[in-house]
Order: C-alpha cells, then sequence, then structure tokens
C-alpha cells in the first residue's frame, strides 16, 4: 500500500522529503532512498529516483514482487549536501528489518559513507558516480562502482576524441580542457585525464566551476584566451545549461564541448536553447519514451495512477531511465541472493552484497527484462565491482538525443592498474586487509 509522508527534522532543518513508497511492513524487502528533489539539482535527483520508483513499483504490481517479496521503500531528501546524506543513511538504515543497499547519486556522499557501510554491512552501489578505486572489490567488498566508472569514462571521452581527431596522433600538441564542477565529483577523473595527456602529449588545463555552477563568466573568458581544440564539460544541475549558453557568449563551438554522462540529458540541454544544438555528451544507458520496459512501466505503473513523475513528459528521458537502471541493479542483486539463500525470503544486506558480487546481467537476460537497449552487459566479480565500463555517445540536434557512436571500451589495463595501485593505497592508510577473492563463494 502506498504512502506520502512528510517528516521535519529540527536540529538541521532537515527535511524528509514526500516518502513514496510501500508501507513498511515484515517481510518485504526494504530500499532506502537518499534522494533530493529539491534546489540546483533537483531535475537530477527527481528524474531518476522516480525511475528508480517506478520500476520497484512495476515489479511489484506487474510480478508481486521478488519471488512473492514486496519492495519498501522511503525516501529522505539530502539537498545533494554530504553531511544531510550521512543524517538520511543514519535514520532510514535500521528501517523495515534493514536496508538492502543504498544509492545515494552523490559522489561526495558516497565518499562520507565509505566506512560506515562495511561497518553496517550494507551495500554501497554508485552506479556511474563514486570512488573509481572501489572496483577492487577485494579492498572495497561493500562498494561498487558499477556498469561503468569515471576513470572509465574519462577514457571513454579520450577515445572518442582521438576518433573525431582522426587518430591518437593527432591530440599531440592539442589543447584540452577539463572544465569540472568543483567537487569529490569533478575532480574524480583528473589522474586519468593527466595520465592522457603525458602518454598522448596534450595540453591539459584544468578549470573548476565553484557550486552550483551558475557562475562562469571568468572560466569562459580563460577558455576564450586558451583556444582549446576540445571542452570537457564534467558538470551537473544548473552548471550544464549555463556553460552552453556561456560557450555561445564567447563563440566556443559546441560540437567541440563533450559532456560527460551527468551533462548528457534532456534538462542540461533544453534550457540552453540553440546554445546546446550540436553539443554531444557520454551515456552508459539509453533514453527514450519507445523502449520497451519504458512502454511496460507506463502501462502498468502510470496506467494504475501510479507513477512518480508528475511531469509525464519526463517518463523515458535519461535520468529516468537511468533510475531504472538502478532499479534493475537493485531487484536482479537481491533476485540472485534469493537463488543462492532462499527464494520468498527478505535478505540482509551481506546476502544482497553476494547477490551484487555475482550479479550477470547478460544480454539475454536483459532482454527477459525488456530491458535490451537500456543499458550495456554487466558482470560483476568480487575483484571487479564495475563490469563493463562501457560508454556510448549522443549528440543533441535540438529535439532528442541521438546516438552517435558505439559501446567504446575503456583502456581496461591501464585502469586496472592505477585503481589496484590506488586501491591498495587505501588499504594501507586504513589498515584494511584484503579479502582473499579465491575463497569467496
Amino acid at each position: 500500500m502506498l504512502r506520502r509522508t512528510k517528516v521535519l527534522a529540527g536540529l538541521f532543518g532537515l527535511a524528509l522529503a514526500a516518502a513514496t513508497g510501500a508501507a513498511l511492513a515484515a517481510g518485504e524487502q526494504f530500499v532506502p532512498l537518499l534522494s533530493y528533489r529539491v534546489g540546483p539539482y533537483a531535475a537530477g535527483g527527481s528524474g531518476f529516483f522516480g525511475g528508480y520508483i517506478d520500476y520497484m513499483n512495476y515489479v511489484n504490481m506487474k510480478e508481486g514482487g521478488i519471488n512473492g517479496v514486496k519492495l519498501s521503500w522511503e525516501e529522505c531528501e539530502t539537498e545533494y549536501n554530504n553531511s544531510r546524506g550521512v543524517e538520511c543513511y543514519e535514520r532510514l538504515k535500521k528501517h523495515g528489518g534493514g536496508a538492502s543497499m543504498v544509492q545515494p547519486l552523490s559522489t561526495g556522499i558516497s565518499y562520507s559513507l565509505i566506512d560506515r557501510v562495511a561497518t553496517d554491512k550494507i551495500p554501497l552501489v554508485t552506479i556511474g558516480y563514486g570512488r573509481t578505486d572501489a572496483a577492487d572489490g577485494s579492498v572495497f567488498p561493500w562498494v561498487f562502482p558499477m556498469i561503468t566508472t569515471y576513470w572509465s569514462q574519462a577514457s571513454d571521452i579520450i577515445k572518442y576524441i582521438e576518433t573525431k581527431a582522426g587518430g591518437a596522433d593527432k591530440l599531440r600538441g592539442k589543447k584540452i580542457v577539463h572544465l569540472y564542477h568543483d567537487s569529490a565529483y569533478g575532480k574524480e577523473p583528473i589522474p586519468v585525464l593527466e595520465a592522457y595527456a603525458k602518454q598522448l602529449g596534450f595540453e591539459l588545463t584544468l578549470i573548476p566551476v565553484a557550486h552550483p555552477g551558475n557562475e562562469q563568466g571568468a572560466q569562459w573568458l580563460q577558455i576564450r584566451q586558451i583556444k582549446p581544440d576540445w571542452v570537457i564539460l564534467w558538470g551537473w544541475g544548473v552548471m550544464n545549461p549555463t556553460a552552453l549558453k556561456a560557450a555561445a557568449k564567447v563563440g566556443y563551438p559546441r560540437t567541440q564541448i563533450i559532456g560527460d554522462w551527468w551533462a548528457g540529458s534532456e534538462e542540461d540541454v533544453i534550457p540552453a536553447g540553440d546554445a546546446a544544438k550540436g553539443y554531444t555528451a557520454a551515456a552508459f544507458n539509453g533514453s527514450g519514451a519507445n523502449l520497451p520496459l519504458v512502454q511496460a512501466i507506463k502501462k502498468v505503473v502510470y496506467g494504475a495512477g501510479k507513477g512518480n513523475l508528475e511531469d509525464k513528459s519526463r517518463i523515458g528521458s535519461v535520468y529516468h531511465v537511468r533510475g531504472i537502471v538502478s532499479g534493475i541493479v537493485t531487484v536482479e542483486a537481491i533476485r540472485v541472493a534469493q537463488e543462492h539463500f532462499g527464494k520468498g525470503k527478505v535478505m540482509t544486506g551481506e546476502q544482497v552484497r553476494w547477490g551484487l558480487d555475482h550479479l550477470n546481467l547478460t544480454e539475454a537476460r536483459l532482454k527477459q527484462l525488456d530491458a535490451d537497449g537500456l543499458m550495456p552487459p554487466t558482470h560483476v566479480t568480487c575483484e571487479d565491482h564495475e563490469g563493463s565500463g562501457l560508454a556510448r555517445f549522443q549528440t543533441w540536434d535540438g529535439n532528442e538525443w541521438k546516438v552517435v557512436s558505439g559501446w567504446i571500451s575503456p583502456d581496461k589495463q591501464m585502469l586496472r592498474a592505477m585503481i589496484v595501485e590506488s586501491a591498495n593505497k587505501y588499504a594501507k592508510e586504513k589498515g584494511i586487509t584484503p579479502r582473499d577473492c579465491s575463497k569467496e563463494g
């Protein structure tokens, strides 16, 4: 039974968002939602968590849950703020018999939760964001930066630029600007970009943009002076349309701007108007209202008046589908855990972690879920908590996103060496003994 609650927390003025979910009850699988639907990042948060909730509703309504176990959830408004995210996590982690996993959709919040989830034995899933070296599952057994990471995306972007330039050798002597959100999120790809600059011989300039990103005049004047061959836009929320409009103002061609996947939604380009036409961004999920699973959700969930998005035009948008992808990962990890620990039972966080460690979303399985076209196949193991690492690129034509590349694979060999080195350094600093994955069942 669905419910909507609003709770105010006094000391910090923390608002717990209107919580829409199945009623908390014994025998249900609880999923805490550290969401944000207000502030400068509301478009991303509302679209993503709308899709996440829509998929869980869909599974409950169409299948009666996971082998008869209904999903329940509750939202807590973080406003994309680290301290509020931690407080929301602490408030919800024991609700409904205990959290299955947590997906905060925030690199900063995920960094703040890494030690806590290990203590609480609750998996932290960061699909397309978060700390990249957590892909080393031997050092970070409770963290899953799944499908693809920021380091893989940086590699994929450089590879895409290589194709546009006519080959890797053509980047020598070129100028590339990394225009980034001045946060843990924006800084995450810098080591990879610096490694590529040294390897391929291009000049890399790092230009930060302060939160929330609606003031960029000085940055684009600097870009106009540098005259870079390419600008990598690593933005979020209002920063993205602001960047595209500022680029147009100084005369920098949008066709030379490549955005990351958090700068590649409809909400990033529509507000920029004509300044966005021809702009290209990365993506790790498909989009579109005609995707089979989106159509099924529209029929089953929205047809029953249970849809989470108030603006129906956003159904099938990039962020909405990205939330559906997170829902698929959640449900399938629980399903895999049930196959091992017992069908029809509520799984603990520890058991769900086992499910994530053994998650293999093949093309055949995605097709069974009507999810072919939504995401690349992804196989997670104890050692590798990322999976595919794939990304493709899409260009905004003024009305919709058009896919302009196939799936591009990152330089796995280079990145894995960097991941292991960084993870081992973290383990040494924290006194962590990496688990022996050869002994994991």
